[in-house]
């Protein structure tokens, strides 16, 4: 099944990235497996920048708990990229993530996925309600 792609103003935040030479598979193309790293980068990348992340001194962190990506066109090192996040549901102690990734310069996906996080006390590794300060953030990027 394939679900209809967003373009890249359909998503609040946008992250910049680049292939990198080892992204690339035997056949010269991103192997499918490194577009979940581009996920993982995007989503963090905006949480520690908004200030709502520490992954090594706070106190919650986010687990993936499910990750799923279509792909639509192929892409390969080098180029410059763009991640779109956005996130399309927001429960108690989880989040599912919508990332689009898109070529420079184009507005359809070449690969577009969900991440989904689930939020737990770092000690412990059990679920917490989502932090006040994160779940502000979180709804600033929330998608219609």
């Amino acid at each position: 099944m394939t679900a209809s792609r967003r373009s890249r103003t359909a998503y609040p935040y946008h992250h910049a990235l680049g292939t990198r030479w080892a992204d690339n598979d035997v056949y010269g193309h991103v192997n499918n497996v490194v577009y979940y790293s581009y996920f993982d980068t995007a989503v963090n990348a905006f949480l520690i920048h908004a200030g709502v992340l520490n992954p090594q001194a706070g106190d919650v962190i986010g687990l993936v708990v499910e990750t799923g990506c279509q792909y639509f066109a192929p892409l390969s090192f080098p180029e410059r990229l763009t991640a779109g996040l956005g996130v399309e549901r927001l429960g108690n102690s989880s989040v599912r993530y919508a990332v689009g990734i898109f070529r420079e310069g184009e507005d359809t996906p070449a690969a577009q996925g969900h991440f989904v996080h689930v939020y737990v006390d770092s000690g412990m590794r059990r679920p917490v309600s989502l932090p006040r300060p994160l779940r502000a953030v979180l709804e600033s990027i929330l998608l219609p």
